[in-house]
Formats: structure tokens, C-alpha cells, sequence
């Protein structure tokens, strides 16, 4: 490891420039005019500089789907993409609903170095919606997960969500759902609309998330339970997540940057890049998001990174895969949506993708603010960047990218993680270096 990193002149979330010295794993002077000495000095001037994002929903495929994914691939494109945690989803192969799979998770990602992998402990065994997986195990284990989820599926029993929201209350965990009526959504294609009839595919409608989320708010209610709603798509969803935090209940919500530029008018194409679950919506919706953003109805955005391999996605519509990769292109994406449109500042940029998320996570020692003695996560972004995205900028093992050839303001510059570099001037770190900085960094960690 390094003497240190001095960034100079970097700009902070509240428009404050000013220095920022990292020594070991912490940053350790904030202020003007700071003096570089054995240390790395970057010129920040023009960067906005953010605590380290937070992606509570992504798809690391392994183990089990390496072909799409690997733990040490994705948190390579969580790097590039400013991403210093990702909370890692169940649906692996063995699935994660034990201790030691949810442990193995966990080790990869301390071997990789690019950024904490924290697993996400699967709701039911096997996914399967029957009786509740080893909870208590998971969260008792060293991966200490606190964020269960079935996503990819719905709980959509109701008496097994009750008693899953029951069991995370003990110790203050959260169910995160998937919210899916699975019978009204059997063999569904695109959003239900005028457009799924004319291009002869089945409609996923949104009553088919807004019940399952109607239902879960009152339990979570009953319960007295943090609920957690996935990748929330319509504006009716929106209402009732309204009315339940409205009645004090404990929800949050999140919303993928995809949802907040993209439309079911993409579907046209027939490309099966545009394919996800739940489906691109209206415009409607697309604009009741930014505003549940702008009203703090919706908490966080989380970018449900889904890999899959080349042949699950170039092929008809009806027989892709559902799901896009998005780590790498979530901070273009929201710059052009949410802070180019005036519907937010870069302070509610970090706390949509970086503090909150954080909270919900409860991950411990993530920082509160770019301040001396908080943990060194951080990323840089340029917000006068404007390029064109293309496959070179995705970082992962796949490249089912909706965004390839459009262009977007704003780019990731650095990132840092526990004090060291993981991406510089846009740029990868080796493997290598990463690694070793990982190991001594927890070295630290173990030693303080």
C-alpha cells in the first residue's frame, strides 16, 4: 500500500472544494491548501467527490453462474462504476440460504479487493416460496447478513412473508421483496398495455406488484417489521408506498436507474437488451419515479445488476433472459436523469446511493460524511464528462447493457476503496495490486 492519497481541490456533495488526505484505511485531513508529502497527489478540481457508493440489489452469479458472472468480475464493474459495497442477491446455484454459502460469498469478495461484498440471505430454501431457509444462521454468521431476499422470485404466501418479517425483527434485519403476484405475471413479456397487445406479448400488469406491495406494508405494519420493496415500476406503487410511510410504517423503496430513463416503447425494437424484470413501463410511471425521488417517497436507487451471457440475451424475445447489467453506467444514468432535469443536487445523489442504502444494509463503518477519521470510501465523478457509452466501459463478464451507443453526461473518475485505489483516471487498477491492498488492509483492520 501506498504512503497515502492526497486529492486536491476536489468538490464536495454541498458545492464545499477543499483537500482530502487518505492515510491507511481512513482519511485523515480534510481542509484547503494541504501539503502533499510521501503520498500520491490527484488533482481533483472539477470532481465531485462522494462517499462510496452503495448498491443494495446486484447479481454477483457466483457461485453456480459463473459463465454470466463472477464475484471478482462484478466487483470490478462495481469499481468502474464508483461502487465501494455491493450487497450480493441469493439467487446463486447452490442458492444462498445457509451460513456457508452466504460465508463463501463474503471470502471471495475480501480475496477480490475491489469492493465489500455483503451477501443477502435468501428468504425461503431454495427460493422456493415453502418454508423459511436458515435465517437465524445466516445472520448469526461471520457474513452477519442483515438483508434477506427472494428476488428473482415473489414471497408471495403470505402467512411465510409474515413469519419471515417476524424472524428479521429479532434482530432488526429486513426483508427486501420482489414484488410479483406470480399468477397474474405467468409467462409475462413487457409491461400490460396497448403496446404488448400490438407487438403480441404477454403483459406483466402493474396491479401484479402494486397487490404484493399492498399486502406487505400492512403486514410490516402487524408486525411492527422493516420491509424493503425492490425495484418499485409504477406510479401506483408509488401511492401505496406513500400512504404506508404516511401511517409511520417501516418501509423503504428502491428504484433501478433504468426505471428512471427508460420506457416500454423499447420493446419495439425486439431487442432483448430492453427485457427485465419488472418490465420498462409507461412514461407515466417513468415520471411518477423522479418524482417519489424529488418527494423522499422513494430511498434509494440500486441498479439490480443482472449479467447474462451473450446467448441468453441475442436471441427472440419471448426466450431471453430478464435483466440488465448496470454497475458501470448507474452514475451517467442518473446525473442524465434526475441531476441534469434540476430534480436533485449531488448531496441527495450520495444519499440515495451511498448513505442510505447503507443504513438500510446496516453496514457498519461506512462513513457518514467525507470527514477526518471516517473510513476512506469514496468516488470521484465529473459531471461535464459527455460521452457516448460503449462496451468498453463495461467491466463485468457480460455486456447485456441497454445504454451501448447512447450518450450521457457524467462519468466515475476514481474510486477508493479502504483507502486504496480501485479505479484511477477512469482506469482499473491491476488485480494484482488490488488484492494485495485488500490484504493489508484488513491486516489493519485486524491489528487496530
Amino acid at each position: 500500500m501506498s504512503d497515502g492519497i492526497l486529492f486536491k481541490a476536489a468538490t464536495l456533495s454541498d458545492g464545499t472544494v477543499t483537500d482530502i488526505r487518505i492515510s491507511g484505511a481512513t482519511i485523515s485531513e480534510v481542509g484547503s491548501h494541504l501539503k502533499g508529502a510521501n503520498e500520491t497527489v490527484i488533482d481533483a478540481t472539477g470532481l465531485v467527490a462522494l462517499t462510496g457508493l452503495v448498491d443494495l440489489h446486484t447479481h454477483l452469479r457466483e457461485p453456480g453462474f459463473e459463465q454470466s458472472e463472477t464475484v471478482l468480475t462484478g466487483t470490478r464493474a462495481a469499481a468502474a462504476g464508483g461502487f465501494t459495497t455491493v450487497f450480493a442477491m441469493a439467487n446463486t446455484l447452490p442458492v444462498a440460504d445457509t451460513a456457508g454459502v452466504v460465508e463463501q460469498i463474503q471470502t471471495l469478495g475480501e480475496r477480490a479487493g475491489y469492493a465489500t461484498v455483503r451477501p443477502i440471505g435468501a428468504v425461503t430454501v431454495g427460493l422456493e416460496g415453502e418454508r423459511l431457509s436458515a435465517i437465524g444462521a445466516m445472520a448469526n454468521s461471520s457474513a452477519r447478513v442483515r438483508v434477506f431476499s427472494d428476488d428473482g422470485k415473489c414471497v408471495h404466501d403470505s402467512l411465510l412473508m409474515r413469519r419471515a418479517l417476524e424472524y428479521v425483527k429479532t434482530f432488526d434485519g429486513v426483508v427486501a421483496q420482489h414484488a410479483q403476484d406470480p399468477r397474474l405475471t405467468e409467462n409475462a413479456q413487457m409491461n400490460e398495455s396497448a403496446l404488448s397487445s400490438e407487438l403480441g406479448l404477454t403483459g406483466w400488469p402493474a396491479a401484479a406488484e402494486e397487490s404484493i406491495i399492498s399486502r406487505d406494508v400492512l403486514l410490516a405494519e402487524h408486525i411492527g417489521a422493516r420491509l424493503h420493496v425492490c425495484h418499485v415500476s409504477t406510479a401506483g406503487s408509488v401511492e401505496v408506498i406513500r400512504w404506508a410511510k404516511e401511517r409511520g410504517i417501516q418501509v423503504t423503496a428502491e428504484v433501478t436507474p433504468h426505471h428512471l430513463l427508460l420506457t416500454q416503447e423499447l420493446a419495439r425494437t425486439y431487442d432483448a437488451r430492453y427485457k427485465v424484470n419488472p418490465p420498462l413501463r409507461r412514461d407515466e410511471d417513468v415520471q411518477a419515479l423522479r418524482r417519489a425521488i424529488a418527494d423522499g417517497i422513494i430511498d434509494i436507487i440500486a441498479t439490480d445488476h443482472a449479467p447474462h451471457p451473450l446467448e441468453a440475451k441475442e436471441c427472440e424475445w419471448d426466450a431471453a433472459a430478464f435483466g440488465m447489467v448496470g454497475l458501470e453506467s448507474a452514475v451517467p444514468v442518473v446525473q442524465t436523469a434526475l441531476v441534469d432535469t434540476g430534480i436533485c443536487d449531488w448531496a441527495r445523489v450520495e444519499q440515495l446511493m451511498s448513505l442510505k442504502p447503507a443504513e438500510i444494509g446496516r453496514l457498519n463503518g461506512h462513513p457518514s460524511s467525507i470527514s477526518a477519521g471516517q473510513q476512506a470510501e469514496l468516488a470521484f465523478v465529473d459531471p461535464n464528462s459527455r460521452s457516448v457509452f460503449d462496451i468498453n466501459r463495461l467491466k463485468g463478464r457480460s455486456t447485456n447493457s441497454p445504454y451501448l451507443g447512447m450518450e450521457f453526461n457524467g462519468a466515475v473518475v476514481h474510486t477508493v476503496h479502504q483507502g486504496y485505489l480501485t479505479l484511477r483516471d477512469g482506469e482499473l487498477v491491476d488485480e494484482q495490486i488490488v488484492a494485495e491492498c485488500s490484504k493489508l488492509s484488513q491486516h489493519e483492520g485486524l491489528s487496530s
